[in-house]
């Protein structure tokens, strides 16, 4: 590899590890080459008079950080995550200032991101009013007929019975957002009629709600052919809607089912056990994310952590103590 080449991919590892906070390693399990060492030293210099994207450590060059990639310390501070996203910054609900814990660490100059809501101690207002009964069912109608106009996603199209728009009252608390429609709901163009769908009617009424009390969308309008993931391509076809209906109903919770609603709404490539147990916003709303119940029905331990959230959910909507 040319100097250049090593440059380069230095510079882009030292960039993450700064925009993530991390300015001390714990004890490495192998030393780094010591002609990178080297390199990297040689080549202070210049990298310090590159502008940084973050200076994690006041007068800290980055000469400094990569030579800390190979010191073995003797007191490695306690390892911390940290998780980002591209898209823009937010916080979970129950942690809205989310202090280090490593002492004398400074906190990343961009924060930790999950939702489009910005770090803030006041929830993101929705970008349309809410408008009356009237106005959301015709929203709504209006929506649906362009879902059903759509042919962005050839591969889905040409097999498709009918879209799968969502179903459920025009004005409610709780948004069920799912991944794709199977079989069956492609068959009766309904969200959540099959074999999960039966299961997440019981998950509803263990928690003290009733399926025509909530409103059921999925990501994806359409049944991806075998019911296979949904790609990020169709994912992002079909955002304008998924987006437009949310802003529509203008719920006060969102549960996520699954990693594929989590990643599209939250856009977030976390997964579900790492965003379990707290909330996240999505403009006004409170974000659940849990798994989708076809995974509970493949794997029936994950069960008892499903009722976990729900209780969790029914803590914060003053229904459980």
């Amino acid at each position: 590899m040319e100097n250049n080449e090593w440059y380069l991919a230095t510079k882009q590892l030292l960039t993450h590890l700064q925009r993530s906070g991390i300015t001390r390693l714990p004890k490495a399990h192998q030393t780094l080459p010591d002609a990178v060492i080297a390199w990297g030293q040689q080549e202070s210099s210049e990298l310090a008079s590159q502008p940084a994207v973050s200076a994690p450590v006041a007068g800290q060059t980055t000469s400094t950080l990569v030579g800390q990639l190979a010191t073995t310390s003797s007191n490695p501070q306690p390892k911390t995550t940290v998780s980002s996203n591209a898209s823009s910054p937010a916080r979970s609900f129950n942690d809205p200032s989310q202090p280090s814990t490593v002492p004398g660490a400074q906190r990343p100059a961009i924060a930790p991101v999950f939702t489009q809501s910005p770090v803030t101690d006041e929830a993101k207002a929705w970008a349309r009013p809410k408008g009356t009964s009237g106005e959301r069912i015709e929203s709504l109608r209006t929506l649906s007929e362009e879902v059903k106009a759509c042919r962005k996603c050839s591969d889905i199209v040409c097999r498709r019975q009918q879209t799968v728009f969502g179903i459920g009252p025009h004005d409610v608390r709780f948004v069920m957002f799912g991944e794709a429609p199977g079989a069956e709901e492609d068959r009766t163009g309904e969200p959540f009629v099959g074999p999960a769908g039966q299961l997440l009617d019981k998950i509803l009424v263990a928690t003290g709600l009733r399926r025509d009390e909530v409103y059921i969308m999925n990501t994806l309008k359409c049944r991806p052919p075998n019911n296979r993931t949904p790609t990020e391509i169709e994912v992002e076809n079909c955002r304008p809607f998924f987006e437009s209906q949310i802003e529509i109903l203008q719920p006060e919770y969102i549960i996520c089912w699954g990693s594929v609603a989590s990643r599209a709404l939250l856009k977030t490539t976390e997964s579900i056990g790492r965003l379990r147990g707290r909330f996240f916003r999505y403009q006004q709303a409170k974000v659940l994310v849990t798994y989708h119940p076809s995974y509970l029905l493949r794997n029936p331990d994950a069960k008892r952590q499903t009722w976990e959230d729900m209780k969790f959910l029914m803590r914060d909507m003053g229904t459980l103590k």
